[in-house]
């Protein structure tokens, strides 16, 4: 059966690209609502923007949703990788600003913040989407695949110039809380060279080395208490991944494949899918079915602790 949450859950922090303020509730919300962002520091007009793959205006850094009105919510992908991992799916995201809270730059706050609470379980069943053909899309080196599965898996390869990262790959089954438990607390990264251009480009104006995102300069790693994993930065862009997959508007049950990939290509695969005639399917989920999603199998202990493990 579909989840919601069982109580309203709070979070305040800052803006990754923004740098404002911002108070976050999410709030539980009805069998087929979905999951949805209100800015509720706008008094007029649409204000509500529905999480889905046809609302983002993409972009190269973060995930951002637009509605119809123009309104905006943006940096949405570890919320919604948060979400789909403890299998909430429905629930209202109050926002009194334009961008998502970082907190510490990974989903594990939002994971703990949630289970903390708990889900309550509805009487209608999940609806999820089944890829049936492979899609793959490609850009300037980068590539994303879907292909048929009988469960949601995300693989992952990264190459990049860094010493400190260099080439890491990762595949994983994402059932029996694999997400909480192995990706939730990989925090966003990026590298040194990178920060000047953006911060000129007012991005990334929230950001801070070691107490919400770990940045890279060569051998030199700057994260504060270390790393949480030795492969934390490819285990971020499989979290980046299913946050942005979560906007197919349900489970996704197949096999993504990310080589360099970012959020704006992974949503261009999204739209090739449902573009496809015969490429995927709405399947109404039976026992067995479900108990192969996201969300499933978690257990409260099993989720890690706001103490950072040094790899």
């Amino acid at each position: 059966m579909q989840n919601t949450l069982k109580t309203s859950v709070t979070f305040d922090g800052v803006g990754l690209h923004s740098g404002l303020p911002v108070k976050m509730i999410l709030r539980p919300a009805p069998a087929g609502h979905g999951i949805s962002f209100q800015r509720t520091d706008i008094e007029l007009g649409n204000t509500i923007i529905p999480a889905r793959w046809d609302m983002v205006e993409r972009t190269a850094l973060c995930t951002r949703l637009v509605n119809e009105a123009g309104v905006v919510v943006s940096t949405v992908e570890h919320i919604m990788a948060a979400l789909a991992g403890c299998g909430v799916h429905n629930a209202l995201v109050e926002l009194d600003g334009p961008e998502v809270p970082i907190v510490d730059g990974s989903s594990a706050p939002f994971v703990r913040g949630i289970m903390k609470q708990g889900l309550h379980r509805l009487t209608d069943p999940v609806v999820a989407y089944e890829v049936l053909k492979p899609i793959t899309v490609e850009h300037n080196g980068a590539k994303a695949t879907l292909l048929p599965s009988d469960r949601t898996r995300i693989e992952f390869h990264i190459d990049f110039t860094d010493e400190a990262i260099g080439r890491q790959s990762k595949s994983l089954d994402l059932r029996n809380g694999a997400f909480a438990r192995e990706l939730c607390d990989s925090r966003t990264f990026c590298s040194r060279s990178d920060v000047e251009t953006m911060q000129a480009n007012g991005l990334a104006l929230g950001g801070v080395p070691g107490e919400n995102a770990i940045v890279f300069d060569g051998k030199t790693v700057e994260s504060g208490t270390g790393l949480r994993h030795e492969d934390e930065p490819v285990r971020h862009k499989m979290l980046d991944a299913l946050g942005d997959l979560a906007l197919a508007g349900g489970p996704l049950i197949g096999h993504y494949v990310g080589e360099r990939a970012g959020h704006a290509l992974t949503n261009t695969l999204l739209r090739e899918l449902f573009a496809t005639p015969g490429a995927v399917r709405e399947v109404t989920c039976d026992l067995a079915m479900a108990m192969r999603l996201p969300g499933q199998g978690l257990i409260w202990s099993e989720i890690p602790t706001e103490v950072a493990r040094v790899a």
